[in-house]
C-alpha cells in the first residue's frame, strides 16, 4: 500500500515539544527555490542547518550560482540557520557513480543512484555531528519519486541510528509556496536538476518544442 509520507511527517512533527528546545534537523538542501517553502514551514518546530551537498551539478560555476544563492536568501530573510558546504567532487562522488546509467531517463535509475549517495552522505554527516534528525527537500519537486526518497531514508535511519523526518513536501501547496516565494525573493530558478544528463535531455526538449513551433508557423 502506498504510504502517506506527509501524513507521517505531520504525526512525527505533532509529537514534537515545542516549549521546550526544538530538536536539531540536518536537512540537505540542492537549491534555495527548492528549500525555501520547507524551511519557512519546517522553521517553526526544528533548529536547521542546511547542508549543500550536491556533487551532481556537473557544472562548478552553476554549482556556485545556487550556493551561493542559498547562503545569500538565509542571510537577507536574517534567518536563524546555519549552512554547511559538502564536499565537491564531481568525478568520485556522481560520474563514477552513475557509470552505465548516463542514458536512462530523467527520475529513473540514475536519479535514484544520486538521491543514495547524497542522502547517504547527509545522514552519515548528521549522526557524526550529533543531529537529532536528518532530511532531504528532495520530494519538493514533482519530478523527484518521493517513494524512492522516503524508502532509502527509511534504511539510513536504521544504517546510522538516526532519525529520519519522512516528507512528501510537495503536498499541502508547498510546492506551488516555493514559486511564489522565489518570485517575492528573485530567486535564481534553473529548469533542470543540475546533472549534465538533465541538462541535456531539458535542451532536446527545448530544441524539439522550437522546431515543433516552426513547423506550425510554416
Amino acid at each position: 500500500m502506498k504510504q502517506n509520507y506527509d501524513l507521517i511527517m505531520q504525526n512525527i512533527i505533532k509529537n514534537i515539544d515545542i516549549s521546550k528546545e526544538k530538536p536539531t534537523l540536518f536537512l540537505h538542501s540542492c537549491c534555495a527555490p527548492c528549500s525555501s517553502s520547507v524551511i519557512e514551514f519546517l522553521i517553526d518546530y526544528f533548529q536547521i542547518t542546511i547542508y549543500f551537498y550536491n556533487p551532481n551539478i556537473t557544472e562548478f560555476e552553476e554549482y556556485e550560482k545556487r550556493k551561493i544563492e542559498h547562503i545569500d536568501y538565509i542571510k537577507a530573510k536574517n534567518l536563524p540557520i546555519k549552512f554547511i558546504d559538502g564536499d565537491y567532487n564531481v568525478r568520485k562522488d556522481f560520474f563514477d557513480l552513475v557509470k552505465g546509467l548516463e542514458k536512462a531517463p530523467e527520475g529513473g535509475d540514475r536519479c535514484t543512484v544520486c538521491y543514495s549517495k547524497r542522502m547517504e552522505e547527509t545522514s552519515k554527516m548528521a549522526s557524526s555531528l550529533d543531529f537529532e534528525y536528518f532530511g532531504t527537500v528532495l520530494s519538493i519537486s514533482p519530478m523527484k519519486n518521493s517513494e524512492k526518497i522516503n524508502t532509502i531514508g527509511k534504511a539510513l535511519e536504521e544504517k546510522y541510528n538516526i532519525n529520519f523526518l519522512y516528507s512528501d513536501f510537495k503536498k499541502k501547496g508547498r510546492y506551488l509556496r516555493g514559486i511564489e516565494l522565489s518570485k517575492e525573493n528573485d530567486l535564481y530558478r534553473q529548469d533542470y536538476c543540475g546533472c549534465i544528463f538533465s541538462k541535456i535531455e531539458m535542451d532536446e526538449k527545448r530544441k524539439t518544442k522550437l522546431e515543433n513551433i516552426l513547423k506550425e508557423n510554416n
